[in-house]
């Protein structure tokens, strides 16, 4: 096969269709919400040749030959101003043009070395500032995983699982508790157990519902997306209960939608008194120099925009405090 011949079944692989069904309700809706700005987002998600994908090594599997290799092809590491809280063990690859690194396959029994990521997806883990001897929930683990991560779907379960077992070595697994909980039942199961909750929550995920090749799924997915808002609220309500007073809780969604973001928030400040907004300014400020954020949030919230050569998110973050 020649490289032009290559080149072709690449691009073809990477120029999936569009779901115009997706297309012009998000057109519709994003339109209005995001104004002026819609038109660079749109051009970005719509265009995956442009998409890029972090590089998150594996600390417990490190090789100085990787960090070679991604220095001569480009990578750079991410987060290298002054942060709030970064531990020393996550380190995370980025580079300005897009394609993605060549991802590596589960084997059993051995350790990956790195993670292929959207880069914005580690924004709620550094908002979360998890210290060591907390007792940390992730209420919707999948695909990735810390200390007690609960999944309650099954095919994402399994992912969870292998994810785990590809990344964390052996002695290690055991700190981590899998479960497959409804997370709207887990304040009620572990009422004040943890220190740290993680709700990464279900969401219109507006990256892939583009590229949907089912027009009857992606229809229905259009119809029960008024649903998951109430979801949302649900689970954020089942994290605060299972949250020790004085604990803290990272809300996010890779979604653009006011209605699953800032709304949910609003409604869960609104309705239950026991909570606060926590300040991310801080962060959202240390890391401006990797992301694009959509200007007029509130202090306790961020949404990334993806835009050309900084092609991450959509990603929304907001933190809370139980009191």
């Amino acid at each position: 096969m020649t490289s032009s011949q290559l080149e072709n079944k690449t691009k073809g692989k990477l120029q999936k269709q569009i779901c115009q069904v997706v297309l012009d309700h998000f057109e519709k809706q994003y339109a209005t919400e995001l104004g002026d700005t819609w038109t660079s987002v749109r051009d970005v998600l719509t265009y995956p040749l442009c998409w890029q994908y972090a590089v998150l090594l594996n600390k417990f599997s490190q090789s100085a030959e990787l960090e070679n290799t991604l220095h001569v092809k480009g990578y750079r590491p991410a987060f290298q101003g002054p942060l709030p809280y970064l531990p020393a063990s996550l380190k995370c690859y980025i580079r300005r043009t897009p394609g993605r690194f060549p991802a590596q396959k589960h084997q059993a029994g051995k350790l990956k070395e790195y993670y292929l990521l959207n880069a914005a997806s580690l924004l709620p883990v550094l908002a979360l500032e998890a210290k060591d001897g907390e007792d940390v929930l992730d209420l919707c683990a999948a695909p990735g995983g810390q200390f007690h991560c609960n999944e309650y779907d099954d095919l994402r379960s399994r992912w969870l699982k292998r994810t785990i077992e590809s990344f964390i070595p052996d002695p290690l697994i055991n700190l981590i508790t899998v479960s497959k909980l409804d997370g709207r039942q887990i304040g009620d199961l572990k009422p004040e157990l943890y220190d740290k909750v993680l709700v990464d929550a279900p969401c219109s995920n507006d990256r892939s519902w583009l590229f949907s090749s089912d027009i009857q799924q992606a229809t229905l997915r259009l119809i029960q997306r008024k649903e998951l808002s109430s979801l949302q609220f649900q689970l954020l309500r089942s994290a605060i209960k299972a949250l020790r007073p004085g604990g803290s809780l990272v809300y996010s969604t890779c979604t653009l939608s006011k209605a699953e973001n800032s709304d949910v928030i609003n409604l869960i400040l609104n309705s239950c008194s026991n909570v606060m907004p926590v300040d991310i300014s801080e962060m959202a400020k240390a890391v401006s120099q990797e992301f694009t954020f959509l200007s007029g949030t509130q202090q306790h919230e961020l949404l990334v925009l993806p835009e050309k050569g900084r092609a991450w998110g959509p990603m929304y973050v907001a933190k809370l405090k139980k009191m």
